[in-house]
């Protein structure tokens, strides 16, 4: 296989919701415990985000202020993908087709220092519709990014250079919808870890694949544990 195996990894409601004011209901608080437990001891490379999650989630919805920026140039009028030579092994990998995420540091900073979190070397995944000044800006605070696509990105395409080009195996995929959706089409999910919570979401939440085609799955285990349901599947 060409390409990390990825699990994806997600709280849902019952009705297969992944985004939502659920997940902040007393009802979804021992869900989202056990979530990042299974995070915490599943031995992958890494994890997948898109870039409303990241932005969610890591930084404080900043976005970068390139006005200081010069354009980055590279030889030939191409764009070459940037990589450091302290490489963590340790992976939190950002879907950001338009290079949009301000960053706070060049690894994960996690206010409760969760190891399944805390440390992550940033890789930025972008298209040919990135800002050159914000390659400057990556390449100055130390962030990997490599180009898979020239307005979408290329779900095959960047798990190829992230399995040949940095080595990564596994990687968690932890949403949301639209990344979720795009790797389902693109048949780049070999696994599914889900931790269904005892309640049921809004009209408006997000399900767990936006746009997404039939595909099969096969449960391979299922547990529950402190009233939360608890399946994992794999790809048929």
């Amino acid at each position: 296989m060409d390409r990390p195996y990825i699990i994806c990894h997600m709280v849902t409601s019952l009705d297969g919701k992944v985004t939502g004011d659920f997940l902040f209901s007393p009802e979804c608080e021992k869900a989202t415990e056990i979530y990042y437990d299974i995070n915490r001891n599943t031995k992958a490379d890494g994890f997948i985000c898109g870039r409303v999650t990241m932005q969610g989630s890591f930084t404080d919805g900043r976005y970068p202020d390139l006005s200081a920026y010069e354009p980055r140039k590279h030889g030939c009028g191409l764009r070459m993908d940037f990589m450091t030579d302290d490489m963590t092994g340790f992976y939190a990998v950002a879907f950001d087709p338009k290079g949009r995420l301000g960053w706070k540091s060049n690894r994960i900073i996690d206010p409760d220092g969760d190891p399944g979190y805390d440390g992550a070397q940033i890789i930025e995944v972008l298209t040919e519709q990135a800002d050159e000044r914000y390659l400057t800006y990556l390449e100055e605070m130390e962030i990997p990014y490599i180009f898979a696509g020239e307005s979408e990105i290329d779900v095959d395409f960047a798990l190829s250079k992230l399995k040949n080009i940095i080595g990564i195996r596994t990687l968690l995929l932890e949403g949301g919808s639209i990344i979720n959706g795009s790797f389902q089409r693109a048949d780049a999910i070999d696994e599914l870890s889900l931790v269904t919570a005892p309640v049921v979401a809004g009209k408006e939440d997000k399900p767990l694949f936006m746009n997404s085609n039939v595909s099969n799955f096969e449960l391979i285990k299922s547990e529950t544990k402190d009233g939360v349901l608890i399946l994992n599947y794999k790809r048929k």
